[in-house]
């Protein structure tokens, strides 16, 4: 998981992100509730729940860049470099929320995945909630000409590309996001329409999940 962090902390660090946090699950959360935003960038959804009133409000991620950043603009919220993802530097059951936006696209591999979901699962309280928000396949001709290349040439499952600017990149299959979360209760499920990180757009999905 650590193959793309010069992408990162070099023009990844750069991007502006744009999934939104749902007001309505989040609404559900209580406002002191103990989230921690995975993969948080720069903190951009971390300062949204912090205006919303939301007071133990806690974001990871592996790019000392995009935490540097995050660090000048809002030097009062809580950021972590992580040192070896997906491993979180917290005790078991440490937090009721855990956000998950735009980070599977950013892990193509799934026994990646899968290590992140389960470190995920570890650090949420039995009953929390995982707010995820991550991008479909697109059924434009620009998208289902760049998942071909990488599936002829490496094999690599449908849904993998790569960036102009070298990110390397995955779009789910609904069904493929439901059996990564399938030791997790869906609560709820829409779809949205959002802009990517290189002005594109792209259909989405969020998924409200609960712990067992």
């Amino acid at each position: 998981m650590t193959g793309q962090l010069a992408y990162w902390n070099g023009p990844g660090a750069a991007k502006v992100f744009t999934h939104p946090v749902h007001s309505a699950w989040a609404a559900r959360f209580g406002r002191q509730a103990r989230i921690l935003d995975y993969g948080c960038g720069y903190g951009r959804v971390m300062v949204e729940l912090t205006e919303q009133g939301f007071s133990d409000v806690r974001g990871a991620d592996p790019s000392a860049a995009l935490i540097a950043r995050g660090r000048r603009m809002r030097p009062d919220l809580r950021f972590e470099v992580l040192q070896s993802p997906p491993a979180l530097p917290y005790a078991a059951a440490s937090f009721d929320v855990v956000l998950l936006f735009a980070v599977l696209t950013c892990v193509p591999d799934e026994e990646d995945q899968r290590a992140l979901v389960a470190e995920l699962g570890r650090v949420l309280a039995p009953g929390g909630l995982l707010h995820v928000s991550d991008l479909l396949l697109q059924d434009d001709d620009r998208n289902r000409d760049r998942y071909a290349a990488p599936a002829r040439r490496s094999g690599a499952p449908y849904g993998v590309f790569v960036t102009d600017d070298g990110a390397v990149c995955r779009h789910h299959g609904i069904a493929d996001l439901h059996a990564l979360l399938a030791d997790m209760d869906v609560v709820d499920e829409r779809r949205i329409d959002v802009g990517t990180m290189n002005g594109h757009r792209s259909r989405a999905v969020q998924m409200l999940c609960r712990k067992r």
